[in-house]
Order: structure tokens, then C-alpha cells, then sequence
């Protein structure tokens, strides 16, 4: 051992005086590093350190870190397995024109390591060395097993057990050298050097050394499952034992023929073709034959129609270089060239009348298009078996085929609801919209997804002869003027997961049968495991209070607490009946967060974003045209004035009732749509007038500081970048948060809120379920956001001061309570005027007071009195 210490001192100095940053290695067969390493990444270690690790007497391993550090040297590593391989690489190196280059990396450093295998170095010039890679590998023989692996193929009967072949040592990592031996490596051998040394490490141009990685990654031979897009499955033989054209073609065309113009050939090696640019740029860039099962095309280098790193049959290369990847047409090109057998032609009968169903069969597996069917096919109607065929010959048998197929659900993606058939479909911003079909619509419809055909009679052979042609457009109208049609009934359209009204989750994307809502997520739906554990339901708790809605400055809890539910409410709308309030984000001041509020329900639901209307006309017309064709599940009036008064009868209307009713522009009949949406208003300083206090839920910020929108430290950071990436788990935790709370048993918490009330109690046992706070908690701020509400409370409370329970007339009341009495502008009302006023307001409650009219048959007038109610919790919790 003491004559081995100046060796590796003096092997230490070589390495260094080339250039090469060392490491010590542990005498523990771990092949560990002595020392922290991750500093000499970017540090070359020095010859002081060397003089310490090697000259203490101890014995260890040496070690390169390969990359920057040590001059751009990179290491290729033959496996003792992979030595087989080393000839057929050398020839394919020799037809790539790389030879010289792969002669110069064998004979320069290369060192044997104990299991037998070759590391190479080679100093890359022009470009940083990339990070270690797998460049080669293979499944490992069952022989090869170590014990752990035997186990874990009993544990997992499908796992992959591989051994690497060919790899590289780059960038950040290193490898042992020579002459580290003993108990250094586990099989004690010692690392002996073949060629060479550190002072002969060859210097090869970037571009060289990525087309000798290109190579040696030709020889992996993992498998790699294909797709159909480049590698069709095979389809069922055609009737009386026909080929299609696909199939032909695959056994008899020859890879230089669909090729050429593309790929030359540039050696063999058995059953493999190594094939080159067919400019002669470059070496070898492609395989065919690897697998003599199934030959198909491999190209490894970027730059042509063909994505690397695919496997290609000979039908999916021919359908991409002649027909743009369209199968179809490629197989009808081949039939013309003589591919394939002639399908029998076969006489189409007119359609039957059918019995109507309920749609629902559009689900049915047996309906379901074969995706191969796109892959091939002629101009012949009938080689295309899941579409539909039907004669409209006779416009009245057209007519009643086309009922039938939606009776039968053989038209996919098409639903009814009030006002008549419709599909669903994304639009420009990827939001869901709502489209009744019109003639044109229909007619289109019936192109894609029907097969309909007129019967002529050949003039010269008296043969019946069938051509494909288009249902008339009268005739589409005619089908649309029904009053009803064989259809899925379509209730909504839902962008999350939702709880259907039996407490189920609805989370498979399209058309749900059950509920007859259609799911279009607006996020990728995350896996959701089948039970809700108290792990997750953290985690899920955790995402939503304590990271996304933690920094927000609410003005009590119950403003994070009403915001919560709110953002929960499109999860369960589905499981509740009867309206909900209108969602009112406020803010003391621009740049609080209003925005941010609205863009957490964007990225998870998506939202119809409007401007307040002019007037209550166009505020029909556009709550009409949110209902009627986005099916967004919310609804923004995005930044209303600063103090805007929400007071409007048609706002009072619409958040009392289940449904909605209005004319469509450029229709003569009214339609009638469930009004199942969550509808936000956002300003700063909102208020409410008339009747809409009570229908409205406050959601208030105050930052309490300047400039607001320049705070920072958020715990997610820019919330919508952090959004933009996590939506999807956003999504993921609160239906995690919703299901935690069913399978808890769904409790609720009784609360008085009129025609709110099942949403309210709904939401308040969720929300006490999660440990939230104080849901509907702010009656009396909320009526300090009330004009009206709150003039009259001060009014009838400053009448009950001053003249108690007795009865005055208006006059007296307007001299008595100059400073009190509700004004229209900057006048007091007259006596008239104010009567008129308490006679619409009679018997209604402001706060605890209540006006209440008083016949003085003598004086034949009217005098009035304050009546005082104890306020029994209306919109409290019950316990």
C-alpha cells in the first residue's frame, strides 16, 4: 500500500496537468467521492488538495469530473455487455464518414474498467458538453437478474428490467480512472489502461461528436411502443378475404422506393439498413429492419418530415411524404396503383322508420367510431362502416332517416334543449359555447357525420347507381321547425368535476347522460384517488386557504369565508336547487386584488366576461346572451364605475329565480334556460339599492396601505403565473375539499336565507366542515352596503326616538326629522311625496323597524307609526 501512494499522487499530477479536475474515490467499492464534491462541478481541484487526499497513507481511487471544468471533456462508455456491439458500430461510424473521428476516440485515452468495458475520452470543441446520457440499451436476459430484481419481477409481473449498453459521462458528472484497483471497485479488480493517456485525449468538433452519439443511439433496443399516427394497426381483411391497400402495400413496397428523394442507403448490417440524407449531408441519420417482426423506419436526426425517435411502417411513411399524414386519402391513392383488392360493392336500402329513444345510446361503446377507419378508404361510401348511410332519394324518407339516426344516437355531439338542437364547442379563448344549429349548421352537420346518397339509374347500363349528395337546405329546415327531436336533453354545460344531485362525482369529460350536463374541462383533470384521505384533504386545504387565498386583505373573515364559497359553488351546483346570490368583490381602492378574485374562478371554471349595459334593456339582452350561448359557468360584470349602486329590477329578477326567459335576437319565440350560473359583479366601493341588498354577497378588500398593487411577498408569488401552472391542482383540491365533505355524510348547517336558502345551508356545512368561518357571518355590513337599507334604518330609527309609538302625518315627520328624512336629490320630499314613499315600504322591515299606516277616519288622512320587531337571526345559522 506505501508503494501505491506516489503512484496515485503522480497519476493525480498527470490528470491535472491535462487539464482534468480530480476527485478522490472511497476504498469501499461505492465509488463515492472522500470529499464533498458538488463544488469542483465548477472549481478544478488543486494539487494541494491532491498532496492531501493522496499523500496520507490511506488507500483510495482516483476520479475525473467530466465537462467544463476539465476543458470540455466528455466520456463514452461501452458496457463489458456491449463489446459485441463494437465492430457493428465501427462500420456504421465508417459508412457515416465518421470514421477517422471514431478511429481517433478508440486509440486516444481509453481505459478497460473491471467489469470489462471501454470509457473513452474525448475533448469536445465548439459547444458545451451536454449532461450524462443513456444513449443504448436493452431489456436485461432473465439470467442477468440480481436477487432484487427477481423480487421485484414477482411484485410486478410487467416491469422492465434494463441494462445500458452505451452511455456517456458529461457535463457534472465523473467517472473512476486508472490505476484506482483493490477495494475501490466492488469486484476488487483494478482499472487498467488500454491506449494512451491523459496527454492524448482526442479534441473532436461538437458537430462530429453529436453525430457519433446519433449512432451509437441506433443501437438501442428497448422497445418503444408505436403510434397510430406513424404506425397504423393492422384492420380487419375486407369481406371475402380482401386486402386493403395499407396492408398490400405494407408487404410488397420496398423502403428505397418510399424513400427516395428523402433517405439513400448507406450500408447493411444483417437485417438492418442504415440509410443517410439523400443529399449526402452528414452520416447516417435513419435504420429499417432492426426488428424482423416488424420492419419499420426509424429516423434519429431532426430535419425532415419524419418526428424523431418514431417508429414508422411502410404505409405511415408513404401517407406522410405523399399525402401530409392523411391515411385515407393515402389508401385511396394506392388502390388507384393497384394496392389492395376492390371492395364488393354492395346496395344501400332506404332507412327504416325507427321507433324514438332518449339519446343516450350516443354513449354506447357499440356506437363509438373505430379510429381506424380514418386510416383507410376510398371514395366509396361504404368503406367507411361506423358512418351512417341514408338515402334521400325521396325527401320525405330523407327527412324521417335523419329523425331516426337521432332517435337511434348514430349522430354524435348533438343534444336539444329549449329552442332546438345544438352542439357544444370551444371557442377562440378556449371557452365553451353553446351553438343552436340553423339549417347551414345542420346541413354541415349531416356532411361530416352522415353518409347520404341519391339512387340514379345508369342511362346506358340500366344499372342503379348510388352519388353522394348533401341533404337539401329546406329540408334541414323542415327537421329544425319540429317542436321537439330525438335527442340527449343538454341541462348545462360544466368546466370541473361536478357532484351530480345523487351525491356521485361527474368527471369523465363530454356528455353526461345521468344529469344531461356536458363536461368541457377548462384545465386537464387530475387523477382523482377513489377515496378521500386525511392526507389529502390537507394538502387539498393547504392549497386552497393556505396558499392561494392566504394573502389576500380581507376585510373580515367572513369575506374570505363568502369568497370560498362562492368559489366552491360551481362544484356543486349541480347538487343544490334554486338560485344563488350575486357574488359582489369590492374594494377600498384600485389594485386590492379584485381582479385576482376573478381570475382565481377564470382559470378554474372559466368566466364570461361583460360590461355593464347602458340601461335594463340591453342588461336583459346580454344576461339573455350569457345564458344562452357561453356555457361558461360564470358570469364577470368586470370593473363597474367606482360607487356603482347595483339597482335594477332586472338584476332583482334574475337572482330570485331558477329560470330565465327572454326573446333570442333575430327569433320570434321565447326560450326558456336554466339560470345555473354564479354571477359576479367587481368595483370599488360597490353599493346596492332597491331590493337587491338581500340578494347579494359581499366579498370586500381593504389593503389599508398606498399604492396597494405594489405589495409583495406572497406566498404563491405572481398568483397568475402560479395559476397558469397549477389550475389543474387548484381544481384537483377543491373537488377534493367538496368530496371530504360527502363522504363525511354531506352535513349542513340550517340557514335562513329566503330563496337562498338551500345554497346557503349547503355552503355554511361545507364550509364549518373545513373549518371555515364565518359564511354569511357580515347581515349587517352587507346592509351598510345597502343606500336604501341603510337611509331607511337611520330614518325609522330617528322616527322611533323621537315620537315612539305614536301615529303622525307626514308633515310632522318632514319638520321634525329635517335632517333624517330620505331625500330624492338634494330637497327633502314633500308631505305627498313621502307618503307615497312609506306606502311602498309598509310593513317591511329596515333593520329592526318597520313603518306601518294608521286611518284617521276622523281627519280622513293617513298618519303613520314605527313599529319595532326583535330581529329573530334571518340569515343566521341555526344550531
Amino acid at each position: 500500500m506505501t508503494a501505491q501512494q506516489p503512484d496515485l499522487r503522480a497519476a493525480a499530477q498527470q490528470l491535472h496537468d491535462a487539464g482534468l479536475c480530480v476527485l478522490p474515490i472511497k476504498p469501499d467499492g461505492s465509488k463515492k467521492p472522500v470529499v464533498p464534491w458538488l463544488q469542483y462541478k465548477v472549481k478544478r481541484s488543486t494539487p494541494a488538495e491532491h498532496d492531501t487526499w493522496f499523500s496520507s497513507g490511506k488507500p483510495r481511487g482516483l476520479a475525473v469530473v467530466y465537462g467544463a471544468v476539465s476543458g470540455n471533456v466528455e466520456m463514452l462508455e461501452f458496457e463489458g455487455r456491449a463489446l459485441a456491439l463494437l465492430d457493428d458500430v465501427t462500420e456504421v461510424m465508417d459508412a457515416s464518414g465518421l470514421g477517422d473521428a471514431w478511429a481517433a476516440l478508440m486509440n486516444g485515452w481509453v481505459t478497460e474498467s473491471p467489469s470489462g468495458g471501454l470509457h473513452c475520452r474525448v475533448r469536445v470543441e465548439g459547444a458545451d458538453v451536454p449532461g450524462s446520457t443513456k444513449l443504448a440499451s436493452r431489456l436485461a436476459e432473465e439470467h442477468e437478474y440480481t436477487d432484487e430484481e427477481r423480487q421485484r419481477i414477482r411484485e410486478k409481473p410487467n416491469s422492465r428490467i434494463i441494462r445500458v449498453l452505451i452511455e456517456t459521462r458529461g457535463e457534472g458528472g465523473y467517472g473512476l480512472v486508472e490505476p484506482s484497483g483493490g477495494s475501490v471497485h466492488a469486484s476488487g479488480k483494478p482499472y487498467v489502461r488500454k491506449t494512451g493517456g491523459p496527454d492524448t485525449i482526442p479534441t473532436l468538433p461538437a458537430e462530429v461528436m453529436d453525430a457519433i452519439r446519433t449512432v451509437c443511439r441506433m443501437f438501442d433496443a428497448l422497445p418503444v411502443p408505436e403510434a397510430p399516427r406513424t404506425a397504423p394497426k393492422p384492420q380487419d381483411s375486407l369481406p371475402n378475404g380482401g386486402v386493403r391497400p395499407g396492408a398490400d402495400f405494407e408487404t410488397r413496397a420496398d423502403w428505397a422506393d418510399i424513400l427516395r428523394g428523402v433517405l439513400r442507403p448507406l450500408t447493411a448490417r444483417g437485417n438492418t439498413t442504415y440509410w443517410g440524407w439523400a443529399d449526402g449531408v452528414g452520416g447516417v441519420k435513419a435504420t429499417t429492419g432492426r426488428d424482423p417482426a416488424k420492419d419499420r423506419l426509424w429516423v434519429f436526426a431532426t430535419g425532415s418530415e419524419f418526428q424523431a425517435d418514431m417508429p414508422y411502417s411502410k404505409f405511415g411513411a408513404y401517407a406522410l411524404l405523399e399525402h401530409g399524414g392523411n391515411f385515407k386519402a393515402a389508401a385511396s391513392a394506392l388502390r388507384s396503383q393497384g394496392y389492395g383488392t376492390e371492395p364488393p360493392r354492395r346496395r344501400l336500402a332506404s332507412v327504416p322508420s325507427q321507433p324514438f329513444a332518449d339519446g343516450s345510446s350516443a354513449l354506447d361503446l357499440d356506437h363509438a367510431p373505430d379510429p381506424q377507419d380514418a386510416f383507410e378508404g376510398g371514395p366509396q361510401l361504404r368503406t367507411v362502416s361506423s358512418r351512417p348511410e341514408l338515402d334521400i332519394t325521396n325527401e320525405a324518407d330523407g327527412i324521417d332517416g335523419v329523425l331516426a339516426l337521432m332517435g337511434d344516437g348514430r349522430l354524435p355531439d348533438l343534444y336539444k334543449r329549449s329552442g332546438g338542437p345544438c352542439w357544444v364547442y370551444r371557442d377562440d379563448n378556449d371557452d365553451p359555447v353553446v351553438q343552436q344549429l340553423g339549417s347551414d349548421n345542420l346541413r354541415a352537420y349531416l356532411a361530416d357525420n352522415v353518409s347520404s346518397f341519391i339512387v340514379k339509374r345508369n342511362p346506358v347500363t340500366e344499372e342503379l347507381e348510388e352519388h353522394r349528395e348533401l341533404l337539401m337546405p329546406k329540408s334541414c329546415a323542415t327537421v329544425l321547425g319540429r317542436k321537439d327531436w330525438p335527442l340527449p336533453l343538454l341541462r348545462g354545460v360544466v368546466t370541473s368535476p361536478v357532484i351530480r344531485p345523487d351525491g356521485s362525482l361527474l368527471e369523465s369529460p363530454g356528455y353526461d347522460r345521468a344529469t344531461g350536463l356536458y363536461l368541457e374541462p377548462r384545465v386537464p383533470l387530475r387523477r382523482l384517488q377513489p377515496q378521500v384521505t386525511k392526507e389529502s384533504l390537507e394538502r387539498a386545504r393547504d392549497i386552497v386557504l393556505g396558499q392561494v387565498l392566504a394573502d389576500f386583505p380581507w376585510v373580515e373573515q367572513s369575506d374570505r369565508a363568502n369568497f370560498l364559497g362562492a368559489l366552491l359553488t360551481p362544484i356543486v351546483r349541480a347538487y343544490f336547487h334554486g338560485p344563488t346570490q350575486m357574488v359582489a368583490i369590492t374594494a377600498t381602492a384600485a389594485g386590492s386584488g379584485k381582479t385576482l378574485l376573478k381570475d382565481i374562478l377564470k382559470y378554474c371554471y372559466g368566466t364570461a366576461d361583460t360590461a355593464w349595459p347602458e340601461n335594463d334593456t340591453e342588461l336583459r339582452k346580454s344576461i339573455t346572451t350569457q345564458l344562452y350561448g357561453t356555457g361558461s359557468p360564470v358570469v364577470v360584470f368586470d370593473n363597474l364605475p367606482n360607487g356603482f349602486v347595483l339597482k335594477t329590477p332586472i338584476l332583482s329578477a334574475l337572482l330570485t329565480g331558477e329560470h330565465w326567459g327572454d326573446r333570442i335576437l333575430g327569433a320570434t319565440g321565447k326560450v326558456t334556460m336554466r339560470n345555473d350560473r354564479l354571477w359576479i359583479a367587481t368595483g370599488n366601493a360597490l353599493r346596492t339599492g332597491g331590493d337587491n341588498g338581500r340578494r347579494v354577497l359581499w366579498v370586500r378588500l381593504d389593503p389599508d396601505c398606498p399604492d396597494p398593487d405594489q405589495r409583495d411577498g406572497f406566498r404563491v408569488g405572481d398568483l397568475r403565473p402560479w395559476l397558469r401552472a397549477n389550475a389543474s391542482t387548484l381544481v384537483a383540491a377543491l373537488v377534493t375539499l367538496v368530496r371530504a365533505w360527502l363522504a363525511a355524510g354531506a352535513p349542513i348547517v340550517r340557514v335562513r336565507k329566503g330563496d337562498y336558502s338551500e345554497w346557503a345551508s349547503m355552503m355554511a356545512g361545507l364550509l364549518h366542515y373545513l373549518g371555515v368561518e364565518g359564511w354569511m357571518a357580515d347581515d349587517a355590513n352587507a346592509r351598510n352596503q345597502d343606500d336604501e337599507q341603510q337611509e331607511w334604518s337611520l330614518f325609522l330609527e330617528m322616527w322611533r326616538e323621537t315620537y315612539g309609538a305614536e301615529a303622525v302625518a307626514t308633515g310632522a315627520v318632514i319638520k321634525g326629522l329635517p335632517n333624517h328624512v330620505p331625500r330624492k336629490g338634494d330637497e327633502p320630499p314633500s308631505a305627498n311625496q313621502l307618503g307615497i314613499w312609506l306606502k311602498a315600504r309598509q310593513g317591511r322591515y329596515f333593520g329592526v323597524h318597520k313603518v306601518v299606516m294608521v286611518v284617521d277616519s276622523h281627519r280622513k288622512q293617513n298618519l303613520w307609526r314605527v313599529d319595532v320587531h326583535a330581529d329573530r337571526g334571518t340569515g343566521r345559522h341555526e344550531s
